[in-house]
């Protein structure tokens, strides 16, 4: 089965990502009083989601509730202003350039920070190593359980989804990749 279009090509070097929206990308240039304005709107979406569900904006209790709300959202998708309780493994061969192992977890926690499926998290970061370090090959494994899946629909408490992006001599070469599976853990 082949990937789909947006995942054969790699993410933009500029933003590390090619699906940011024209408004994002504004953002990420915007003034304190600009970031204000944002806030005080998404505050107002949250106190029309409480009415709507019946309750009561104003009432102790959810007085604060909106501004926290806010400022949780904006913390938890903060990968899309900056440029894991899911275990990612990355590994790659370079080629001339090394970064320090801490960058490999902020690269990883940029797009973890964003609305994302795990299949475009996992595919993003090895792209962008192999952009920025253009090394002979990019491995990037990623285990994660999902709500979705442990609280409601299917409720499978015990579920996880592994999934890879081999790049280079990881995908071209069954030692490397069969060598990095085996080190990560993942011979199943």
């Amino acid at each position: 089965m082949s990937a789909p279009d947006q995942f054969k090509t790699s993410p933009g070097l500029v933003t590390g990502s090619s699906d940011l929206s024209t408004q994002t990308r504004a953002r990420q240039g915007e003034n304190p009083e600009q970031a204000a304005l944002r806030l005080e709107k998404m505050q107002g979406a949250v106190r029309t989601l409480l009415e709507c569900i019946g309750e009561d904006p104003g009432r102790d209790g959810l007085l604060d509730t909106p501004s926290r709300y806010a400022k949780a959202l904006l913390f938890l998708t903060k990968g899309y202003h900056t440029s894991l309780e899911d275990i990612m493994h990355i590994g790659y061969i370079p080629s001339n350039t090394v970064i320090g192992l801490s960058k490999l977890p902020r690269i990883a926690e940029v797009f973890a920070r964003r609305l994302q499926i795990q299949e475009r998290l996992t595919k993003q970061v090895a792209h962008v190593i192999m952009d920025i370090l253009r090394p002979q090959g990019v491995a990037v494994v990623m285990e994660s359980s999902h709500l979705c899946m442990v609280m409601r629909g299917v409720e499978k408490t015990s579920a996880t989804t592994l999934t890879s992006c081999m790049l280079g001599c990881f995908e071209r070469e069954n030692k490397a990749r069969d060598d990095f599976m085996h080190f990560v853990g993942v011979n199943r």
